[in-house]
């Protein structure tokens, strides 16, 4: 997309550039407005003015606005109402915001948009979805519109302490859902659930081996039950996920694009993409490139190439550093430098289900000379890291490769959340920054229980970065496990609670609003390179923005992770648009495949409003319990999930003639 396209002119028909050039009649049509907007360009008038809104601009300058002038996709200037109307000219769009908080575009600074949006027509989303009634009934919908061989995929997003009943479905349960479809679901990164139809198209039986790393669970006979748990590797997981069929091209074209917009319709306007397993450069980028030819991008992306064959890590990296260089490309699409991969090696599990993994020694060895190339030929770099003992192993390498060819550019940590003060101070002194994730949000009952409250109430220690004054940016690892909703991580950031409700952190590590915003703005840009040029929206900024359907400055704790965007504008241009806005945005071909879960199920971003909403179908018990409380009937989470005055639970709870503890 240029800077400009998706730009709307008052009383006229939306066309990019792209489609004026090529059409005389076009040209014709728009000769006066065309002529009025390069006048205002000329004079310093504004091509469009959004006024009366509350904008926060994370500017020191101006942090607060009512108004806001852009022109040749960058800001042009902020103020009052009266001050910017000043600004108008002859061929100037005027927005009402009509008292709306406006943002600037958020950022997010570690997930896989390139690799997410070739499926994501294929993915039925849980996300949002309050109990496992509906999250089934879902299923089995889904099951029904899909056609063979195509299986139902459930990948990422979700958390069974999100349902109102707290719990997993059960094998019965999808069995029961999809007797005839095959079903994956992807839980965390510890466990997938397989139906009988998936068992049998994948070959699964009581031959097959379990893979290294990895466990198919079986029954008393040694067939295989559906349950896959990564012990503590993940391979298991995403190399049986990557056997279900693909899309054709056309239609992986068509999921990238829906799967942008809904990125702007949760006020998402960049992301940098942290590659992934079977990414490869540059034969797995032409989708992305190809929408980025034709101007269909909606997203700022900037890309890191991600090592792809174990043994053979370095030989990637020497290949693309012939071929390719960080920035190439354009503000659209913008290689960034290597990672999150460098080597297998250094691979360290964010499994919580499974204790912390220890690196192979041959770790440094593999390591040290794939940093040495990058930092030789100034390629920034990132690597994952979730545990403190990796990181120390990393930095150690990195210091000495520092020593003999100092660091020029930055390198990133992604995760980081048992990181400690000593290796923030290592990885400030080197130059480097630290992505960070809700992963936390997501996964955080399941590190309590294996390492400990008191554990977790620094994962990661955002607050302590940000004293030590280390760069630090927000973002999702989204789509696999966490959801690509940044309203989540907004939420996490700013209440310390997991999706289940549960309270993981102290005041010193939970963020302003303010604070919050500007990890998931102006921090991530320095991950790219780019906080010259976004992340506030200070005159001389791309006129990247977002405005909102709720205050988030203002909004209670809970209904953070209600918000999105009702308008999007990426370069001075609009990207999405809904209500009053609606007939501003570009438009997007119905999702394809016609038996695609997008086009018949509200997406996360389109269901936000009704975030929170209980159903009365929900249960807290398998569908076969009978044991229904007097007092709670089968909503024994009532009971489960509040304190209770009593050391006894059972014998408190059944003087008041509750038995949900007895289920």
């Amino acid at each position: 997309m240029t800077e400009n396209q998706g730009k709307t002119f008052a009383s006229s028909p939306t066309f990019t550039r792209r489609q004026i050039t090529n059409a005389g009649a076009a040209l014709a049509f728009f000769g006066p407005v065309w002529a009025h907007a390069q006048s205002n360009k000329e004079n310093g008038m504004a091509d469009t003015i959004l006024m009366n809104g509350r904008i926060t601009t994370l500017n020191p300058r101006m942090p607060e606005a009512e108004a806001i002038a852009i022109s040749d996709g960058k800001v042009l200037e902020t103020g009052s109402n009266a001050e910017i109307m000043r600004l108008k000219g002859p061929g100037t769009e005027v927005i009402d915001l009509g008292g709306r908080r406006v943002i600037p575009g958020l950022n997010d600074s570690h997930t896989h948009l390139i690799r997410g949006g070739l499926n994501f027509n294929m993915e039925l989303r849980w996300e949002n979805v309050p109990s496992l009634v509906d999250a089934l009934r879902m299923l089995k919908d889904q099951a029904a519109r899909t056609p063979a061989p195509q299986w139902v995929r459930v990948v990422g997003g979700w958390s069974e302490f999100q349902f109102a009943e707290r719990r997993m479905p059960t094998l019965d349960e999808i069995n029961a859902a999809a007797p005839d479809t095959p079903v994956f679901i992807l839980h965390l990164y510890g466990r997938a659930l397989l139906n009988r139809a998936a068992i049998k198209v994948l070959g699964f039986d009581k031959s097959t081996p379990n893979p290294p790393g990895g466990e198919i669970r079986r029954d008393a006979q040694g067939n295989p039950t559906g349950l896959l748990i990564a012990r503590p590797s993940a391979l298991i997981l995403y190399s049986t996920l990557s056997m279900g069929p693909k899309l054709p091209v056309e239609d992986q074209i068509n999921s990238t694009r829906h799967y942008m917009r809904e990125m702007n319709r949760l006020g998402i306007t960049s992301v940098i993409d942290a590659g992934g397993g079977g990414q490869n450069y540059p034969d797995d980028y032409s989708v992305i490139q190809k929408l980025h030819d034709e101007d269909l991008l909606t997203v700022r992306i900037a890309y890191n190439l991600f090592a792809q064959t174990a043994g053979a890590e370095l030989s990637d990296y020497e290949r693309w550093v012939s071929i390719t260089e960080p920035g190439a490309g354009s503000a659209m699409l913008r290689m960034n430098g290597g990672g999150e991969n460098l080597t297998w090696s250094a691979a360290d599990f964010e499994n919580f289900l499974e204790p912390r993994p220890d690196l192979a020694p041959t770790m440094e060895s593999e390591l040290e000379p794939i940093v040495e190339l990058l930092a030789t030929n100034k390629w920034p770099f990132r690597i994952h890291a979730t545990y403190d003992e990796s990181i120390d192993r990393f930095l150690s390498v990195f210091e000495r490769v520092n020593g003999r060819q100092p660091f020029e550019t930055r390198f990133i940590i992604d995760h980081a959340e048992t990181v400690s003060a000593k290796n923030i101070e290592r990885i400030k002194a080197l130059g480097g920054g630290i992505a960070i994730q809700h992963r936390m949000a997501f996964q955080g009952e399941y590190f309590v229980d294996r390492f400990g409250a008191q554990a977790a109430q620094a994962t990661p220690p955002v607050g302590r970065m940000l004293e030590m004054g280390v760069p630090v940016g927000a973002g999702s690892d989204a789509t696999r496990v966490s959801s690509y909703d940044p309203w989540v991580g907004l939420y996490w950031l700013t209440t310390g609670k997991t999706l289940g409700g549960t309270p993981l952190y102290g005041e010193e590590n939970v963020l302003s609003r303010e604070d919050a915003l500007r990890l998931w703005t102006h921090g991530s840009a320095w991950f790219s390179g780019e906080a010259d040029v976004k992340g506030t929206l200070a005159p001389g900024m791309y006129s990247d923005l977002a405005v909102l359907s709720a205050d988030y400055m203002s909004v209670p704790p809970e209904e953070i992770r209600r918000i999105n965007a009702v308008m999007t504008m990426v370069g001075g241009g609009v990207v999405h648009g809904e209500g009053a806005y609606a007939d501003l945005a570009p438009p997007l071909p119905p999702a394809s495949p016609d038996w695609s879960p997008v086009g018949a199920v509200p997406s996360p971003g389109e269901r936000q409003a009704s975030l929170g909403n209980e159903t009365q179908f929900a249960r807290a018990c398998h569908d076969g319990c009978a044991s229904a409380c007097a007092m709670h009937g089968h909503d024994h989470g009532i009971a489960w999930n509040n304190p209770i005055p009593a050391r006894d639970l059972k014998s408190f709870w059944g003087a008041l003639g509750c038995s949900c503890f007895a289920v």
